[in-house]
């Protein structure tokens, strides 16, 4: 799967890829979900690492296929001594070229490592691919709610500066203290000081967003999607099940294999290589010539190879439980984002069953008893106040189903299948 198609799967898993087209000149700063991946996959360092690490398992796999070089010599006896060997007289020249004939299958046991290390590597830039995405998904989500909660805040600030004429009209009326103007004016002053605070969040995930796709500052205006879209999701079990297709445990099989040929290349050391070097020699007192013939073998009897054995067997022996380790690993972490996105539903249920409706019921029957003098300024600011931070709490919940549902994408290599539920 092209690193695009996956990265638009996972943007519609997350189901806040609905924004307009960007056409218009003044839109043209907005960032989807889409594109934040699409330049994440293409500007991640990390990723780059991982594919120059399968160019280094490559060139390593193509060393491990090569043939031994032979060898070429030149050899002169009987010169320059005494007597009637004195000069080049008497001398024997000998040429005589080379070969190391590697047996019992030493070339193949290191092409086969070298070929498992090819696929650990590409196995692993997969793994690399699906932290990116996720990473930078979630992100994504974290610009995404910031700007949400500065909109809810902006939309109490407005409510308040709208019951200023009112407020003004009860005073000049004498139906409320002048002080109730300080008050809402405090009011106002502090969800100002609420929404500076995140401001600096968003600006903080801006920031963290636009290091994922390449940049040192936020080049981008505002990221365009949808939270409010939710889902049943599956079993915990089925969840688990599906951890076994990610790529970090998947790179294990290939680890294995690696190891195995690398523990086979041990064993197989100590069997002697045979060389044979085939030669021309030359007598200069006769002026005559003759072959040469020679096979040597080494003869292994002080260094048997048994402490690099010994080092395979257990390297070999260690995968299974890295495996394992790396396994509850992923389990623990696919745990926690599972409880965070069932816990978000939970919230979620309760915000939008009772907290939200009862809340903005409860405000609109106060401000209006507020024009009629039923109610004080504080009751209302209250009942404003409490939508807000119903509002936002949900907000949060939404933030964290999503960055839920993005971890465990993640995690399990593949979209995570939800039962949509229709927007609120």
């Amino acid at each position: 799967m092209s690193c695009r198609r996956l990265a638009a799967r996972i943007a519609c898993a997350l189901a806040i890829l609905i924004s307009p087209p960007l056409l218009l000149t003044s839109h043209a700063q907005t960032l989807t979900m889409r594109a934040a991946l699409s330049r994440a996959l293409a500007a991640s360092p990390r990723l780059t690492a991982a594919e120059r690490d399968v160019g280094i398992a490559t060139g390593q796999r193509i060393q491990a296929g090569a043939l031994l070089n032979p060898e070429l010599s030149y050899e002169q006896d009987n010169s320059f001594g005494s007597g009637i060997y004195r000069g080049t007289k008497s001398a024997e020249t000998t040429l005589q070229i080379s070969q190391a004939f590697e047996l019992f299958g030493k070339r193949d046991a290191r092409i086969a490592a070298g070929q498992a290390g090819i696929e650990v590597a590409a196995i692993q830039r997969k793994a690399v691919r699906l932290e990116v995405l996720s990473e930078t998904a979630i992100a994504f989500l974290s610009v995404l709610g910031a700007q949400r909660r500065i909109q809810i805040l902006d939309e109490q600030i407005a409510a308040i500066d709208r019951l200023t004429p009112l407020l003004r009209r009860r005073v000049e009326a004498g139906a409320s203290s002048p002080a109730e103007t300080g008050r809402a004016e405090v009011a106002s002053a502090l969800v100002k000081a609420d929404r500076e605070r995140f401001k600096a969040t968003l600006a903080s995930a801006r920031r963290e967003l636009a290091v994922l796709m390449g940049d040192r500052a936020a080049k981008f205006g505002e990221v365009s999607g949808r939270l409010d879209t939710t889902g049943r999701p599956p079993t915990f079990q089925s969840v688990v099940a599906a951890i076994d297709a990610n790529p970090q445990l998947v790179r294990w099989t290939a680890v294995f294999a690696q190891r195995n040929a690398e523990l086979l290349m041990a064993r197989l050391k100590p069997y002697p290589d045979v060389r044979i070097a085939a030669g021309w020699r030359h007598f200069n007192e006769t002026n005559d010539d003759a072959a040469r013939l020679t096979v040597s073998v080494p003869i292994p009897v002080f260094d048997q190879n048994q402490g690099n054995i010994l080092s395979a067997q257990e390297s070999l022996a260690k995968t299974g439980a890295e495996r394992e380790a790396n396994r509850n690993t992923l389990i623990v972490i696919a745990g926690r984002a599972y409880d965070s996105l069932q816990g978000s539903l939970r919230e979620l249920a309760v915000l939008r069953e009772i907290a939200i409706p009862k809340a903005t019921e409860a405000a609109e029957a106060i401000s209006q008893g507020y024009g009629q003098g039923r109610f004080t300024l504080l009751e209302v600011l209250d009942a404003q106040a409490s939508v807000t931070q119903a509002r936002l709490r949900e907000q949060e919940a939404l933030q964290n189903f999503h960055a839920g549902v993005a971890t465990i994408e993640g995690l399990v290599g593949n979209p995570f299948a939800l039962a949509r539920e229709s927007a609120r």
